[in-house]
């Protein structure tokens, strides 16, 4: 461009239409639109500079972004899973809270249905005195379970075998009994028979129903004879049909020849 300018003005002089002055002014002239041409080539170019490196500036922060994107979502991600398995944590800490409370009552319901059944009444210790030492030689066995009360007797301290008349050892122990039964109120006490398997042969007594009914009788008789109030007494026979043990053996057949005094409460309360 510059050249060109140059050229004109010594055209221009050569033709002698351009005064000297005039052609200086030309000259300064084309200097200043040559030199404003490169300032704006340079303003350019850096301008172009400054454009690439903010492209490249910007592509870094969009991968920066995309980065911190990526770990906000995992961020994310984790807080859910943790949300997750906090409120996972508090359903199993109240359903734990929940059987612990369960778990806790019904341990104390437990224990109050043990103690129920291990508490012992008044006709119970009485019993347990007076009879201390038959129990204590396995003559006769004790128990209370649920306000009944059962006084066991083997057969053999009462009855010779065969018979139903009581022997003088089984009254001894029947008088015993009779002493802590006295003032038993609103109980009803009834004495059972059992006998073993063993028919009885005939006789006076048929059959085992009728020896055990009849050893009944007898210790129902021996209990009013020494005080006990009749009208809370009543005899039942078993016979060999309630057994506690198989009658496989001769000690199993003596365990099942019993007699038993069940202390129940009584409908009437008397």
């Amino acid at each position: 461009m510059r050249t060109r300018l140059v050229l004109a003005a010594l055209v221009a002089l050569s033709t002698g239409c351009v005064s000297q002055g005039k052609f200086n002014e030309k000259a300064l002239e084309a200097e200043g639109l040559t030199k404003n041409l490169t300032d704006e080539k340079a303003a350019r170019t850096a301008a172009e500079a400054k454009i690439k490196a903010l492209e490249e500036q910007q592509a870094a922060l969009n991968q920066e972004k995309a980065a911190l994107e990526t770990r906000l979502n995992a961020s994310e991600n984790r807080l859910t899973s943790a949300a997750a398995e906090r409120r996972a944590l508090e359903e199993k800490n109240a359903q734990l809270a929940a059987l612990n409370d369960e778990l806790a009552r019904n341990t104390k319901k437990l224990a109050q249905a043990k103690e129920e059944l291990e508490k012992k009444s008044s006709e119970y210790e009485n019993l347990a005195q007076s009879l201390k030492q038959e129990i204590s030689d396995g003559k006769i066995e004790l128990s209370e379970m649920k306000g009944r009360m059962t006084v066991q007797l083997k057969d053999k301290i009462l009855f010779a075998s065969g018979s139903a008349r009581v022997g003088k050892e089984g009254q001894e122990a029947l008088v015993k009994i009779a002493d802590a039964l006295k003032t038993v109120r609103g109980r009803i006490i009834r004495v059972e028979g059992h006998t073993d398997d063993v028919p009885t042969g005939g006789g006076q007594f048929p059959s085992n129903w009728e020896l055990s009914l009849a050893r009944a009788m007898a210790v129902v008789r021996s209990l009013q004879d020494s005080g006990v109030d009749p009208t809370s007494l009543s005899a039942a026979g078993y016979g060999q049909y309630q057994p506690i043990v198989p009658n496989d053996t001769p000690e199993h057949k003596s365990q099942n020849r019993r007699i038993e005094i069940v202390l129940a409460p009584s409908l009437g309360g008397r």
